[in-house]
């Protein structure tokens, strides 16, 4: 059986943590940002956590049990 090979995309839009939580980037961040507040502008600036129901999914992407 040959190897599993990583989701590029999944890659770049995911990473796990020392203790193994998958994190992303927060979203509503890339563009249309006069309209936005520096306050809420400041918030998508923190990783943020993968639902559970999205997680095994992304995991599983990433080639990771």
């Amino acid at each position: 059986m040959p190897k599993m090979k990583t989701h590029r995309g999944a890659a770049k839009r995911f990473r796990f943590t020392k203790t193994g939580k998958l994190v992303r980037r927060a979203a509503f961040k890339s563009h249309i940002l006069e309209k936005k507040s520096p306050k809420r502008k400041r918030g998508f600036r923190k990783d943020r956590p993968v639902s559970p129901s999205d997680a095994t999914g992304a995991a599983r992407m990433l080639a990771k049990k």
